[in-house]
């Protein structure tokens, strides 16, 4: 089983490669040496350097108390995730996995061994607690792919204990530049090993400026397409509101092919946005489940102890329990399912090689300013229905359909933020207030829906459903207030909606 770290360090090089005394700095009472150890890691990578470009370093090392398999994600500068798994002879699966919306077919090899001699400090107050690590690493570094190479260099390391303030490690550098020790130019041992072994710094282009209407639609369409393949290891994990965030990366990419077929051919594009369409149903099975959970429970916690009668709590928590191991183990197999790694190759193709229709090379103000308008002209028409709709079911689909389209409108409205400016920024606003508003509805229908299974599974078990009962109304309340101040939102909206 994978564990997970969170791993705060800095790196430092000097010319003479000397740690500096920090006794004194900050709550440092003593440095106490911990010897030497020898350490032993092989980084793994696709030929191509995959991981390298998204700045993870994978490696399976011998030596110190850590050995064995350790991924690790970039948080911040600085801060990083370690995925750590036992010692084996091959990737774990579970390693493997949160790798796989990069690597997709591609063989993991050996790219880099990195062999370090680390004599150990550790910076310790007053009664002994651990502060920080500091380590001087002698380091030699092998290229295991490609024209080989060999570097060595001596660095200096500061990790922040765990669970230890980041100012500290603010003082540690002031004392070490005032001893003529500078950051490190590279992020990682492993990015320092392939630029040096290499001949060349690791550059990342930057992506040129949107000119066309094509430029803006793709440079949005792949904004969504890099947070689909960032948040999979997250989304694994169950890192909290994960799924959430890759739920809408996913309809904001659909609902760009869908607005900008005057850019893009439908031909091409239509079946790719079927297939994302499949991906957000099931991410959405997920996400209900989350939203239901955290609603009742917000909803039971704000009941007065005289209306909760009862093993009503009991059973929404085997309920939520239920249903969250379920839809978890469902997503993780979706997530390694052939059907998504050939979305993500769909996707990629489609970015190297668009299906550019002739509005896709033309300026982009007339060309998006039009499809935002059909978007937003189809939600006047969808929300103004609803509000005819007379209360009960049929109205509820209304507004179900005009958040949707609501979402759709906020999402192209984005997408056309750079080239029309303070105009889409403000209808962007103008759909998150609309659809945050129906979303509210939409999840009060949900619940009431959830509630009325909750109920007449406590009815057949011969319990009390009172509470479920009085839950029910007052979602029925809250679907009735949003109802009331949708008419005069709208009319705000509407007056000064389009572009």
């Amino acid at each position: 089983m994978a564990d997970t770290k969170r791993e705060i360090e800095r790196k430092y090089e000097s010319d003479d490669s000397g740690l500096p005394d920090l006794t004194g700095v900050g709550r440092v009472a003593a440095v106490l040496d911990k010897g030497r150890v020898e350490l032993d890691a092989i980084y793994y990578d696709t030929a191509d350097e995959r991981l390298a470009d998204a700045s993870l370093t994978l490696r399976r090392r011998t030596g110190g108390s850590d050995a064995g398999w350790h991924l690790k994600f970039p948080v911040a500068p600085g801060v990083r995730d370690e995925i750590q798994a036992p010692l084996s002879d091959i990737v774990p699966e579970e390693i493997a996995a949160l790798v796989r919306s990069r690597v997709r077919d591609a063989e993991l090899v050996p790219v880099v061994r990195l062999r370090s001699a680390r004599d150990v400090r550790h910076l310790v107050d007053a009664d002994g607690t651990l502060l920080a690590e500091a380590s001087v690493d002698a380091v030699t570094a092998e290229r295991l792919a490609g024209r080989g190479g060999a570097a060595q260099w001596t660095e200096i390391e500061v990790e922040l204990a765990d669970d230890g303030d980041p100012a500290f490690l603010d003082l540690v550098e002031k004392r070490l530049r005032r001893a003529g020790v500078r950051p490190s130019k590279s992020a990682s041992k492993l990015a320092r090993a392939l630029e040096q072994t290499s001949g060349h710094r690791r550059k990342k282009g930057k992506p040129a400026s949107p000119v066309t209407a094509g430029d803006h639609v793709l440079a949005y369409l792949r904004a969504q397409r890099d947070v689909l393949v960032e948040l999979d290891p997250a989304v694994r994990r169950d890192v909290p509101d994960s799924v959430h965030r890759m739920r809408v990366a996913t309809r904001r990419a659909r609902s760009t092919l869908r607005t900008f077929r005057s850019v893009l051919d439908r031909t091409v594009t239509d079946s790719i946005g079927a297939e994302l369409k499949w991906l957000a149903g099931e991410l959405g099975v997920d996400r209900d489940r989350e939203v239901m959970t955290e609603r009742l429970a917000a909803a039971l916690d704000a009941l007065p102890p005289d209306l909760v009668t009862g093993p009503a709590p009991e059973r929404l928590a085997a309920w939520a329990g239920a249903r969250r191991g379920g839809t978890h183990a469902h997503l993780a197999g979706v997530l390694d399912s052939r059907r998504y790694l050939t979305l993500l190759d769909a996707l990629d193709a489609l970015l190297a090689d668009p299906p550019l229709r002739k509005a896709g090379g033309k300026r982009p103000e007339k060309v998006l300013r039009k499809a935002v308008n059909k978007d937003l002209a189809t939600l006047t028409a969808l929300v103004e229905r609803a509000l005819d709709t007379p209360h009960g079911e049929e109205r509820d689909l209304a507004v179900h359909e005009a958040r949707k389209k609501g979402k759709r409108t906020r999402y192209a409205a984005e997408a056309a933020t750079p080239a029309l400016g303070k105009p889409a920024r403000s209808l962007t606003r103008a759909m998150k207030s609309l659809t945050t508003l129906l979303g509210d509805h939409q999840d009060s229908v949900m619940t009431r829906h959830t509630l009325r299974e909750l109920s007449a599974v406590a009815h057949a078990a011969g319990e009390n459903t009172f509470t479920f009962g009085v839950l029910y109304g007052r979602e029925e309340a809250r679907a009735a207030q949003v109802e009331a101040e949708l008419p005069g939102l709208w009319k705000e909206i509407s007056s000064g909606a389009a572009l």
